[in-house]
């Protein structure tokens, strides 16, 4: 089993415990990590603050406001965990958006502006937001962001957030390089298709379920929990040597052709 007590991961993303991200910090806490959940709006707290209740960590983790559109916010959240925990070990970023013009639209039509706001949120936040932790993990450790098979091939009604994700991809090796000095690991987790809050915005979703149930090798879909597996082995000491990669959590999908 995983040991990570004494370890403190910063989690970004978790909208309810149907997510990826929640899952991740499922599977952190239950390796004994210390949980900070953060949260876009103050209309968020109490459920950011119900959620750190449901992992069992009432009066040891914290629930922080954090935006990531914004640098102040990001900057105050990181000395607001510097007040609480001095040093942490982890950084999750499950974080990304694209307004939803940009998504079901024909991706020649994507606007300027919506272009902007979908690399600004899913791409420069975990430049952002790594910049801020960095100087927090002076005992090393691991940053991990998530992305989709999007990136390398084209899926309908994925568009601009294909795009972003693969700037995601070429964001992760670049930061391996930059903070690899630092004993900083920065990896990502390509997850296959879930239902998920953010899923329910791609039309059409239920024929790529399908598809990936078809021709994936293990003809299933992936479940969350096996994307928290992968993302806690990543964090852990065990993948002490793995940083810049993108690693395929989706039953095989992403080898097959047709």
């Amino acid at each position: 089993m995983i040991d990570m007590k004494g370890k403190v991961a910063v989690i970004l993303g978790v909208a309810n415990n149907r997510s990826i991200a929640y899952s991740i910090a499922e599977k952190l806490a239950q390796a004994g990590s210390t949980i900070v959940l953060c949260y876009q709006s103050e209309r968020l707290k109490k459920a950011a603050e119900d959620l750190i209740a449901e992992l069992g960590q009432t009066g040891q983790a914290r629930a922080i406001q954090l935006d990531v559109s914004s640098d102040e916010q990001i900057d105050a959240a990181f000395a607001e965990i510097a007040q609480h925990f001095p040093v942490i070990h982890t950084v999750i970023h499950s974080v990304a958006f694209a307004p939803a013009d940009a998504i079901k639209n024909d991706f020649l039509e994507t606007k300027r502006e919506d272009f902007r706001i979908a690399h600004d949120v899913s791409v420069y936040s975990l430049i952002a937001v790594a910049r801020a932790a960095a100087p927090l993990m002076t005992e090393g450790g691991s940053m991990l962001t998530l992305t989709y098979f999007g990136s390398q091939v084209v899926f309908p009604n994925y568009n601009v957030m294909g795009v972003a994700k693969a700037a995601l991809e070429a964001t992760v090796r670049y930061l391996a390089a930059s903070l690899g000095p630092r004993n900083i690991r920065v990896n990502a987790v390509s997850a296959g298709p879930i239902k998920t809050l953010a899923a329910r915005g791609i039309g059409d979703f239920a024929t790529i379920l399908d598809k990936v149930t078809e021709r994936a090798p293990l003809h299933r879909n992936v479940e969350q929990a096996e994307v928290g597996n992968t993302a806690l082995f990543l964090s852990s000491d065990l993948a002490s040597g793995i940083t810049g990669e993108v690693t395929y959590v989706d039953c095989g999908f992403n080898i097959t052709g047709i």
